[in-house]
C-alpha cells in the first residue's frame, strides 16, 4: 500500500495565518500511526517567491517523510531552486522545473505548467516533448503526474482566466498512457474529474478555498474565502485496486 499526502497552495509570506494553517496540516500528519510514504506540493508554496518565503516553506515541512514539490504560478524559479535544493531536482536554472522521482514503489512526473509572470498555466512543446519521453518509459508500478494548474474550466469568471491554456498538446500526450492520476492544485478546491482517459484529483487550498458562484456569500472578500478549513488530499493505491482518494479537513 502506498500513501500519499496530497497538499496544494500553503502561499506562505512569512506571517502568521499561512503559517498557522499550515501547521494544521503537519500536525494531523505527524498524528499518525502509520506514516504516509510521501508528501506531494501541488505549488504555490510562496506566495511571493521571495527566498525567505522558501526558506520558510523548507522549516515547515521539514519531516521524516519524502517530500515533492513543484512550482506554481505564485511561485519564482530561481529563488525556489535555491531555497530548496534539497527537495527541487531539476536541471538547469529557470522555468521549466520539471522532476521525475521514483518514491515508495510509485513513479512521480512533476511537470512546470507555470508561465513567469503570469497567473495561467501553458506546457510549451519542449515540456510536452519532456512528457511524452518520460510517460513512454515502462515504470513497474503506479504512475502519477503532478501539475499545478488543472486542464479543466471550474466555471468561475475570474478562475477559468487562470487556468491551463491550449490543453489539446496535453491531451495527445496523455491519451494512451499508463498514468495513475493526475495531481493538481491551484484552484483551491477538493477536485474530482477526468482529462484524456485520466483521473484529475486536486488537493485542497491550504491557504484558502475558492467560492462557486452559485455557493452562498462568504465572510471573505474577493475571489477567495481565507477563513475556510485547510485541507488535504491522502491518495492510497493498492496493488489491484482502483485507487482511492480521501479529503480532511483537520479542526
Amino acid at each position: 500500500m502506498i500513501v500519499i499526502a496530497h497538499l496544494s497552495d500553503p502561499h506562505l509570506d512569512g506571517s502568521d495565518e499561512p503559517r498557522s494553517r499550515l501547521r494544521r496540516i503537519t500536525s494531523y500528519l505527524k498524528s499518525f500511526t502509520r506514516p504516509v510514504d510521501v508528501i506531494l506540493v501541488t505549488g504555490d508554496l510562496a506566495d511571493h517567491g521571495l527566498e525567505s518565503e522558501y526558506a520558510e516553506v523548507a522549516a515547515e515541512l521539514s519531516m521524516d517523510i519524502p517530500l515533492l514539490m513543484l512550482p506554481g504560478n505564485h511561485d519564482v524559479s530561481t529563488p525556489l531552486r535555491t531555497g530548496l535544493a534539497s527537495y527541487v531536482d531539476s536541471p538547469g536554472d529557470g522555468h521549466p522545473v520539471h522532476q521525475v522521482h521514483d518514491v515508495a514503489g510509485a513513479r512521480f512526473v512533476l511537470v512546470d505548467s507555470t508561465v513567469p509572470g503570469e497567473d495561467h498555466g501553458l506546457l510549451s512543446n519542449d515540456s510536452l516533448a519532456w512528457l511524452d519521453g518520460v510517460l513512454r518509459k515502462s515504470f513497474d508500478g503506479p504512475v502519477f503526474v503532478a501539475i499545478h494548474h488543472p486542464p479543466l474550466e471550474l466555471h468561475h469568471p475570474v478562475m477559468d482566466q487562470w487556468m491551463l491554456h491550449d490543453r489539446e498538446g496535453l491531451a495527445t500526450v496523455l491519451t494512451g498512457k499508463t498514468v495513475t492520476a493526475i495531481l493538481t492544485g491551484h484552484v483551491h478546491n477538493p477536485i474530482v474529474t477526468t482529462f484524456a482517459g485520466h483521473p484529475v484529483l486536486g488537493a485542497p487550498g491550504i491557504r484558502s478555498t475558492v467560492p462557486l458562484p452559485f455557493e452562498p456569500p462568504t465572510s471573505g472578500t474577493g475571489v477567495v474565502d481565507p477563513t475556510a478549513h485547510p485541507g488535504l488530499a491522502l491518495h492510497v493505491h493498492i496493488p489491484g485496486e482502483a485507487l482511492q482518494t480521501v479529503y480532511r479537513f483537520p479542526l
